[in-house]
């Protein structure tokens, strides 16, 4: 994924430390999801993480706060998540909150991640 001055500049208008946490998961994702679209979408305040433009090729979000920020999963009720870490209760997404830069580093983030992507494939088989 190519440095995007636009959705850093998005993600540093919540603070120095949200943009930290930000870029560290945005790595993830970059490594983790082949060819990944990543999409600005300011009028949401959420950068998504897609294959194309239908929900169907959405994978995951990253949603920034003053308090922190949060990566959304779309289909996320469906994934299996034995270290309990999504949250949420809609009726499709669920998230995991991004504490630190070292979340990234979570082996059991990393399964939920690459789970996520797999349904991805298989919803678009």
């Amino acid at each position: 994924m190519k440095r995007d001055l636009a959705t850093e500049e998005f993600f540093s208008s919540y603070g120095e430390d949200v943009l930290a946490r930000a870029l560290t998961i945005r790595g993830l994702l970059s490594k983790s999801l082949p060819d990944v679209i990543e999409q600005l979408d300011r009028p949401a305040k959420m950068v998504a993480y897609c294959y194309g433009q239908r929900y169907i090729d959405l994978v995951c979000t990253l949603v920034p706060s003053k308090k922190g920020l949060k990566l959304g999963f779309y289909k996320g009720n469906e994934l299996s998540d034995p270290d309990k870490l999504l949250e949420g209760s809609g009726k499709i997404s669920r998230y995991v909150e991004i504490h630190s830069k070292n979340d990234a580093r979570s082996d059991a983030l990393k399964a939920l991640i690459q789970q996520a992507y797999e349904a991805y494939l298989d919803r678009t088989k």
